[in-house]
């Protein structure tokens, strides 16, 4: 997991082959401007989610991971709490795999929070179990699913 402000965002670049166009649609985007929807970057290996979130406590907020795509998750109406447990942390084990939507479902709390703000974001690899979404009031963000 990596959490930073959009003004290092570039520094994250090489982590991926996929981050750098990534990055420069986020650089070069008014982000506040977009549509709830999806935009493909690059087919289903590169896509851009604009969502408008529902209020959501930590406990209805469930921790998931992800096998193929790595996410890069940017609040842009209001602060969002996103829960944080390593994936091989997660309770149960063995819960069941959704291929088509590439979201395992955990159950229980995350072992820590973090609090992201606008002009932040948060990336979550296969590896890191996250719980997105905790806000009183729901949120409009944008989550990047970048092929792992």
């Amino acid at each position: 997991m990596v959490v930073d402000t959009l003004e290092n965002l570039g520094n994250y670049a090489s982590l991926n082959p996929l981050f750098a166009q990534a990055i420069e649609f986020l650089k070069s985007t008014n982000l506040n401007a977009l549509e709830v929807g999806k935009t493909e970057l690059k087919g289903s290996d590169l896509v851009v989610n604009v969502q408008q979130t529902a209020p959501k406590t930590k406990e209805q907020a469930k921790l998931e991971t992800h096998n193929v795509f790595i996410d890069i998750q940017i609040p842009l109406s209001g602060t969002e709490v996103m829960g944080y447990t390593a994936a091989k942390d997660c309770k149960p084990a063995d819960a069941p795999y959704n291929a088509e939507k590439d979201i395992t479902f955990f159950e229980g709390l995350a072992d820590d929070y973090i609090t992201i703000k606008p002009g932040m974001f948060a990336i979550f690899f296969p590896q890191d179990g996250h719980a997105p979404g905790i806000t009183p009031t729901g949120v409009k963000k944008i989550v990047v699913k970048i092929k792992a």
